[in-house]
């Protein structure tokens, strides 16, 4: 039950903490970078790229829950499958993405709250961390989809008002009409290189379209490497592997599209 949450999660809580995993510092950052450097190309081949690894993802779900039903992890399934040595190398591999996914979130989350709070960086890298081992430690994973949940909601919520402030209430922007003239006027300030007529609205985007290589052949090491997408996989109910994977995938897609006002 700590480790697999009874396998019986519904596809709701799947898709919210696919959502959760995924919305990850480079999701918030990189994509107003890309945006910032490549316009509307940028969030766009961010978030096409990212939700390409989910999707197969999910046939790889499937198939763990039917061939593997009892199974933990994913290097439980590979060392029954492929032996000793196949095993330490996907736990290196594993071990590797881990401890890089995990620094990226410290140090972008840890950025951030020092933004807000004031708080030295360094120390906010030793305390974000505490509440999350305290919540796993007692609750398994099953209180993590609980707080993937939650994270959710709140991402939703911050979308909204970040949009609703951008495209109504704005004094600056206040309307799509009024970024897509301010955006114009930037291409036509500082073109953009590689793309057509230096647009910041266009899709011909040669800078983009290197992106978008780099960015979906990077994503499938840090998710079909990742154990946590696995365990979400097993703890799932095997009718709600799919939906839960498909919903939490397809939702990554409109979320950069607010970043493009950065």
């Amino acid at each position: 039950m700590f480790s697999t949450a009874g396998r019986t999660v519904r596809s709701g809580l799947v898709a919210s903490a696919v959502v959760s995993s995924w919305t990850w510092a480079a999701t918030l950052l990189q994509s107003s970078g890309v945006a910032y450097r490549y316009g509307v190309s940028g969030p766009f081949w961010y978030a096409s790229g990212a939700t390409v690894q989910i999707i197969l993802f999910a046939t790889i779900a499937i198939e763990l829950k039917r061939r593997a039903p009892n199974a933990h992890t994913f290097l439980e399934v590979i060392r029954a499958r492929y032996g000793s040595v196949t095993h330490i190398v996907y736990i290196v591999f594993g071990l590797m993405t881990n401890i890089l996914v995990t620094a990226m979130l410290l140090t972008g989350g840890s950025a951030v709250v020092t933004s807000l709070t004031g708080v030295p960086t360094a120390a906010a890298c030793f305390l974000l961390p505490i509440g999350v081992v305290l919540y796993t430690l007692f609750g398994g994973i099953k209180a993590t989809f609980l707080t993937d949940y939650v994270h959710t909601c709140t991402i939703l919520i911050i979308l909204l008002i970040f949009a609703f402030t951008t495209y109504a209430a704005s004094s600056v922007l206040g309307s799509p009409g009024k970024v897509y003239d301010l955006l114009f006027a930037a291409s036509k300030a500082h073109p953009v290189y590689g793309n057509a007529e230096g647009s910041y609205l266009t899709m011909r985007s040669k800078e983009g379209a290197v992106f978008f290589v780099i960015n979906i052949v990077g994503n499938f090491g840090t998710v079909f490497c990742d154990n946590g997408y696995y365990n979400k996989a097993i703890a799932a109910n095997p009718v709600h592997v799919l939906p839960g994977y498909i919903m939490g995938g397809r939702f990554r897609v409109p979320r950069n599209g607010e970043e493009l006002h950065c």
